[in-house]
């Protein structure tokens, strides 16, 4: 009996402790469809609606280091994404936003 015991709890430790390995092929996220989704209203479709005074990306200086930062936390009237969306979506976010600044 005892060792049925033993043997049942080693095996619920053994399950319990398996975690799901994350999946390394999954699709890294669409900057742009988070960009239409989330940003579209104030700073437009390309970038240079500037509503509520959202900035014109198309002129935009701001590196995509600073852009990160900025969706992450907010800024002035800008909504902080952090907690919204994950840190790999506001990556990609931002280097989305990358491509609507003239070169």
């Amino acid at each position: 009996m005892s060792k049925l015991i033993i043997s049942l709890s080693l095996f619920a430790v053994v399950i319990a402790c398996a975690g799901k390995e994350p999946n390394k092929y999954a699709a890294a996220p669409d900057g742009e469809a988070i960009f239409k989704k989330y940003c579209v209203l104030c700073h437009g479709v390309d970038g240079k609606l500037g509503l509520n005074g959202s900035k014109d990306l198309s002129i935009s200086k701001v590196t995509e280091a600073e852009r990160i930062v900025q969706i992450t936390k907010g800024k002035n009237t800008m909504t902080p994404f952090e907690g919204i969306l994950s840190p790999q979506e506001i990556k990609a976010v931002a280097a989305y936003s990358m491509t609507l600044t003239k070169k």
